[in-house]
C-alpha cells in the first residue's frame, strides 16, 4: 500500500470519526427517559469511539513509518490530541458507569457531562482537521 493510500485511509477514517462524534450527540437525547439505556448506549458509544480512534492512530503511524515522513510537529500534535480524546472518553465513560443513574438529578448531570465532553472532542478534531488543511494549503508551516 502506498503512503498516499494510507494517508487517504487516515483522512477517511477521520471524516467517519467526526460524523460518529456528531451522531453521538443524540445519545443523551434518545435515552433521556431511560437511565439503563443511557448507560448501555454510552458503553457501546465508548467502545466504537475507542475502536475508530485507534484505527485513525494506527493508519497515521503506518503512514509515518512506511513513507519515512518523520515525526513532524503536526504528527506530535495529532498524538497529543489522540491521547486527550481517549483520556476524556475513558473518564466520561467511567463517570457514567459509576454514577447512580436511578437518581434523576444525577442522570441529568451525566447527560450534561456527555454533551460537554463530546462537544470538546468535536472541537479538538475539527481544530486538528483545520490545522492540517492550513498546512497542506501552505498557509502555515509546522
Amino acid at each position: 500500500m502506498e503512503v498516499t493510500q494510507m494517508l487517504t485511509a487516515h483522512s477517511l477514517l477521520v471524516q467517519i470519526f467526526l460524523g460518529f462524534l456528531l451522531a453521538g450527540l443524540f445519545v443523551p437525547m434518545l435515552t433521556a427517559k431511560n437511565p439503563a439505556g443511557f448507560k448501555k448506549a454510552s458503553f457501546i458509544y465508548t467502545m466504537i469511539f475507542q475502536g475508530l480512534a485507534t484505527m485513525i492512530a494506527f493508519a497515521g503511524i503506518v503512514a509515518v513509518f512506511t513513507g519515512d515522513l518523520g515525526w513532524s510537529t503536526t504528527s506530535i500534535i495529532m498524538m497529543i490530541v489522540w491521547a486527550l480524546l481517549m483520556m476524556s472518553e475513558i473518564k466520561k465513560h467511567k463517570l457514567i458507569k459509576l454514577g447512580n443513574l436511578k437518581n434523576v438529578e444525577t442522570h441529568a448531570l451525566l447527560r450534561s457531562v456527555f454533551y460537554k465532553v463530546s462537544a470538546g472532542q468535536i472541537v479538538l478534531v475539527v481544530l486538528m482537521v483545520v490545522l492540517m488543511i492550513l498546512k497542506v494549503k501552505g498557509v502555515i508551516t509546522l
